[in-house]
């Protein structure tokens, strides 16, 4: 193993990367947009902290990158405080309305969850990030909206990935004359360089501000007037009169009755560091799974990027994917075997099932985890983005927001799109992400934090969907194993499986199929192809493969080191 903690940063040879890794001793943040990550270096300038930074970055995100991310989607968050090193989960993911049914999925649309507001679930973005706020932060929501405000009202420069996602998907945007009206301006995609501008979402944005202003009271008072503006107040209602007029299912107390749980983080030890995850309404699990079952591989052994390597990676993902797809779901709703699906021993009897010289065709089987004694109490869519910083104290903030704008309408007045989550729900009886009123899909998105303790604590993650934990595995042996900085782990060519059932409507597999970056060395290729898998070359570095974002805090000597990926336009900014 090697130990992170000793690896020379400094050396004096040549960067290999296309970026630096940044170095700073005050704070830090890495997020998926530029502008994000400004306004999150801002936040922390003015004296606000990791979580108050982090909310600022999330907030730009569901402005910058709308086709990726939208405000009112979800907000999935792990916080972890300097002064008791406990990580916490904020599960930014709503649920079913009540008035939803399996039923009418199953009679009136086969068993498929059409495209448009019948997917839609509780949005949770809004109230998970003002939870934060509340508990962990130390701002307003008013501050921490500022930049998003600005970038909405004022406008941003169209960059080239938003432009492609918007000219690629502007058949779903004409399907709605509120869509269209933002995102084809004048009757077409917005141009690479043109000003485009959401002044619906701005006000939206700042009439929850503004009623936090208004309020009487303390701090709490005020951040309480900024959710209740949406859940409760005019935006609610904009939201309820058009599902009310449209067929939809939502309904005030759907609204106004969610709260975002706050709850301790999952964590398993991988070669003495934690890694934590949300829990198991997320696919964050999995990578727990994956690596329980690589630890006592010899992973350095079989080379970085070889054909063993990426074989055996791959073949450990499958597994962990089969296991994501039969026992994963809703913990309120599902009886999730948690304690053993991230058991040592499990790990072990799952990865017994890899063979070196054959891939699994098709998805594995899964496992039998409750055998182990738990009694507990085409490519898809690829929406998402991501926001990592660490602040002046040590505080770390993790956060993988998201939801899509091109495959359900724009509310009109808003500019927002309440989140389309229930297209990682199944229209089966018995599926343990099945549609239930109350319930919650599965969530691709997932945030993470690695602490090795006295050492380091390094939030990460990144948009992808399916591809998220694989990006997010790779990046952290790239760290961990091999050694390497952060920007080049960020950097380093990857590779992506997607013969599992697809997360996303209509859950399709993908058979056999093993996407590698063509930065890879291309003898590989025949190597896998001979072991069952099906090789397709992605072009260089691409979108696709994810787009990591990295903070890692040496705790010995005070260094905020930070990554970004130049697959999307992820940067970071610290000093």
């Amino acid at each position: 193993m090697v130990d992170v903690g000793a690896i020379d940063r400094t050396a004096g040879s040549a960067p290999s990367t296309m970026r630096p890794t940044l170095a700073g001793t005050r704070h830090m943040v890495s997020a998926g947009h530029y502008l994000a990550a400004h306004a999150g270096f801002a936040i922390l300038e003015a004296g606000g902290n990791a979580v108050d930074a982090g909310i600022a970055a999330g907030l730009a995100l569901g402005v910058v990158q709308s086709d990726f991310v939208n405000v009112a989607g979800v907000a999935p968050i792990l916080i972890r405080m300097a002064a008791t090193g406990e990580v916490w989960s904020v599960a930014g993911l709503g649920a079913w309305p009540k008035a939803a049914s399996l039923d009418l999925f199953l009679r009136d649309y086969g068993g498929a969850i059409p495209v448009g507001i019948l997917r839609t679930v509780v949005p949770a973005a809004p109230d998970a990030w003002i939870t934060a706020l509340a508990r962990f932060g130390t701002m307003s929501f008013g501050e921490v909206a500022s930049a998003a405000i600005r970038f909405a009202s004022d406008g941003f420069a169209m960059y080239p990935l938003m432009a492609e996602m918007i000219e690629t998907n502007a058949a779903g945007y004409r399907r709605w004359p509120s869509s269209a009206a933002v995102y084809l301006p004048g009757g077409r995609p917005p141009r690479i360089g043109e000003l485009f501008r959401q002044s619906d979402l701005a006000a939206s944005l700042q009439y929850m501000a503004d009623q936090e202003r208004a309020a009487a009271g303390d701090r709490a008072a005020g951040l309480q007037a900024a959710r209740d503006a949406f859940y409760r107040g005019d935006i609610a209602g904009r939201i309820v009169a058009y599902h009310r007029e449209n067929g939809g299912f939502l309904a005030m107390e759907d609204l106004a009755a969610f709260r975002a749980e706050v709850e301790p983080a999952l964590r398993t030890s991988f070669r003495g560091l934690d890694v934590y995850s949300c829990g198991f309404w997320c696919q964050g699990p999995a990578l727990l799974q994956m690596l329980n079952m690589l630890e006592p591989c010899d992973l350095a052994g079989l080379g970085h990027n070889s054909a063993d390597y990426v074989h055996t990676l791959t073949e450990v993902v499958k597994l962990a994917f089969a296991d994501r797809s039969a026992f994963y779901g809703d913990p309120r709703r599902v009886d999730v075997p948690a304690a053993a699906l991230l058991s040592k021993a499990y790990a072990a009897e799952r990865f017994a099932s890899v063979r070196a010289d054959r891939a699994w065709s098709g998805p594995p089987p899964e496992g039998s985890p409750r055998d182990l004694g738990d009694h507990r109490g085409t490519d898809p869519t690829l929406d998402t983005s991501f926001v990592a910083v660490v602040d002046r104290d040590g505080n770390a903030f993790s956060a993988t927001p998201s939801d899509a704008s091109n495959n359900t309408p724009v509310i009109p007045g808003t500019g927002l799109c309440p989140s389309s989550r229930g297209s990682q729900s199944w229209a089966v009886a018995g599926h343990p992400a099945t549609i239930e009123p109350g319930r919650r899909p599965r969530l691709t998105p997932n945030p993470a934090m690695a602490v090795r303790r006295g050492v380091s604590v390094m939030p990460f993650g990144t948009p992808g969907g399916d591809v998220q934990t694989q990006a997010m595995l790779q990046t952290l042996l790239n760290i961990e194993v091999f050694g390497m900085d952060l920007q080049q782990a960020v950097e380093a060519p990857r590779f992506a499986t997607f013969s599992f059932p697809s997360s996303f409507e209509p859950h399709g597999v993908e058979l056999d199929r093993l996407a590698i970056e063509s930065l890879l060395d291309p003898a590989i290729g025949p190597d896998l192809a001979a072991r069952g898998h099906a090789i397709q070359w992605w072009q260089d570095r691409n979108w696709r493969a994810g787009a990591t974002c990295v903070v890692r805090h040496d705790l010995e000597t005070g260094i905020r080191w930070a990554g970004a990926d130049p697959r999307r336009p992820s940067y970071a900014v610290g000093w």
